[in-house]
């Protein structure tokens, strides 16, 4: 998995950025708002990256903030979303404005953003809502305590954990969410989110 890219902007063609890193070119797709921070061709970059492997291709997608990119992933996991439609969806609206509507269930600014309509905007709601407050690099909401890195990653590979024994994405994050104990360990965090799904 390439998750960081940094070396020298050749083109900027929307929405193809070109970066040359040791020697390789990388055609990188990247949302609206990454054209709007990056240098000018000739300069450094540096841009956080996922990368989607498929049968005809492999396709990268950069972001100018990690929050962005953990945004991404998170929304392709959206039953209905692929990173086209992602990708549509960060350029159409900012990362932070993106959380604020989805926190106060705002389906009618959702809609209004290209490529989402009212029932893919109902399901951004619904699916991204217990997912905001876990991803890496989330900005700090007034009046809700931060939550360290290493209790995100642990909750991060609990989920993944329980997904790999069979568990639909759902029902693991929604049992580790019930657990409150953010000190402990990642298989700390199984066991109880296990004993939750077995009730």
């Amino acid at each position: 998995m390439i998750g960081r890219l940094r070396g020298i902007l050749l083109e900027a063609r929307p929405p193809w950025l070109l970066v040359e890193a040791g020697g390789v070119g990388y055609e990188v797709e990247a949302p609206m708002t990454a054209f709007y921070q990056q240098p000018v061709p000739g300069q450094e970059i540096i841009l956080h990256t996922h990368l989607v492997v498929r049968e005809d291709a492999q396709l990268l997608y950069g972001f100018s903030e990690r929050f962005e990119r953990e945004l991404f992933r998170a929304l392709i996991r959206v039953n209905g979303v692929g990173p086209k439609m992602g990708l549509a969806i960060l350029s159409g609206i900012e990362a932070a404005r993106l959380v604020r509507c989805i926190e106060e269930q705002d389906t009618t600014s959702l809609v209004r953003v290209p490529g989402i309509g009212k029932k893919t905007a109902e399901r951004l709601v619904i699916e991204m809502r217990d997912r905001l407050g876990r991803l890496e690099g989330a900005p700090i909401v007034p009046g809700q305590p931060a939550v360290s890195t290493a209790a995100v990653g642990a909750r991060q590979d609990a989920v993944a954990a329980l997904e790999a024994l069979g568990y639909r994405l759902r029902d693991a994050e929604q049992a580790v969410a019930r657990v409150e104990d953010d000190s402990l360990d990642s298989a700390s965090m199984i066991r109880l989110a296990l004993k939750s799904l077995s009730r």
